[in-house]
């Protein structure tokens, strides 16, 4: 039976760590709050399926996703996923030097951002090329500076600005939509030059 989605899940082992820093793995993550199909996510994320079941079964094998159920599609059986929570931390009792752990969720990060910014721009290629002569595709984008202090006042305000859009998607969310649109949030430092 599986277990409800928790709010929180702590990564302890360095097993668990590894499989879910893999940026493409983090997007299914993402994708799998409500049990969704490896075809689904392909979908969602614009790649094959194929490549999206092999890293769910990384997943599943680590603990991070679990089986849910599964359903019948024309004459194959779609096996369901969901992740058994909603955020990840990496706990700071990983048996690595803060450094190096430290290094590890900046790296992620950037990794993620890289593999998010080249999904948005395959994503609003596929749009534009969709899309009728003289039609505008509703979007909107918002690029901002923010000078931060230091870490602590840094990780305050993701915390704030994630809270803060949460709670904007979850106003304009339920009931029956149209369309869905993506929603993506990046903070990075400026880089030098």
């Amino acid at each position: 039976m599986p277990q409800e989605i928790q709010d929180s899940y702590y990564i302890e082992s360095p097993e668990q760590a590894t499989v879910l820093l893999n940026p493409l793995r983090g997007e299914i993550i993402a994708q799998l709050l409500e049990p969704g199909s490896a075809a689904e996510v392909a979908r969602t994320l614009g790649e094959t399926a194929q490549r999206i079941n092999y890293h769910l079964k990384a997943l599943e094998k680590a603990g991070l996703v679990q089986r849910v159920g599964t359903r019948q599609v024309r004459n194959l059986v779609e096996v369901l996923y969901r992740a058994i929570a909603k955020t990840f931390v990496l706990a700071e009792s990983l048996s690595m030097k803060p450094e190096t752990l430290q290094k590890l969720k900046d790296q992620s990060s950037l990794a993620h951002l890289v593999t998010a910014s080249e999904r948005i721009r395959r994503e609003a290629m596929l749009l534009m090329e969709q899309s009728d002569v003289g039609e505008v595709i509703p979007s909107a984008t918002l690029q901002l500076q923010v000078h931060l202090c230091d870490e602590q006042q840094r990780q305050s305000f993701i915390e704030e600005y994630a809270a803060m859009v949460q709670q904007l998607v979850d106003r304009y969310s339920g009931g029956k939509a149209d369309e869905t649109y993506q929603v993506l949030l990046a903070v990075y430092p400026k880089p030098k030059k």
